[in-house]
């Protein structure tokens, strides 16, 4: 296992299906403040439901199609960054986030976005990042502002949730445009 110092007593680690009961506990915290944005906040609601979400990113590590870390705070787990989805033959990957309240305004997700930025331009050589986002979700494109991405467009009504279609804003980020984390 490896874990990056992000400093200030937080650390980036991977998340897997073994840490499912820390993991719950994690998103009971955090659930009031991600379910609208993370759909699988929503279905996370045992030990059982729990294990499977890890066990999708396992299975998408092991494909190369998708990883899961989590931001460890003082030794707690308080949210973390994800490729739901990386696809190597076009170069193209998305990055999520989440943070429960009691870790937000630390700059822990920037900090955490920008090393998965560094690793799938540097050493994966993607062409291309998006951050897909609801509209409504302003501390999730501050991020993306803040990582230098720019707003492609909005697909409206793109997915349901709880009854109602919504938003999706995709922002995106080239690798011809990224300055990596040691030159800044």
């Amino acid at each position: 296992m490896f874990t990056v110092d992000l400093g200030d007593g937080a650390e980036l680690r991977p998340l897997e299906p073994w840490q499912a009961p820390e993991f719950l506990a994690h998103i009971d915290r955090a659930r009031a403040g991600v379910d609208p944005w993370i759909p699988w906040a929503t279905r996370t609601t045992d030990l059982e439901s729990a294990v499977k979400v890890l066990r999708s990113y396992a299975d998408r590590q092991a494909a190369d199609t998708g990883r899961i870390y989590g931001i460890w705070l003082d030794g707690s787990l308080v949210g973390g960054v994800m490729f739901p989805v990386f696809d190597t033959e076009s170069g193209v990957c998305e990055i999520g986030c989440w943070l429960e309240p009691a870790a937000e305004g630390r700059g822990l997700v920037v900090r955490s976005a920008r090393r998965l930025v560094d690793w799938a331009f540097g050493e994966r050589g993607m062409s291309r990042i998006e951050w897909r986002v609801s509209p409504d979700n302003i501390r999730s494109i501050n991020v993306a502002r803040r990582l230098g991405m720019t707003c492609d467009g909005v697909l409206r009504e793109n997915f349901p949730y709880r009854g109602v279609r919504r938003d999706m804003a995709v922002w995106s980020l080239l690798a011809s445009e990224w300055r990596p984390a040691d030159s800044v």
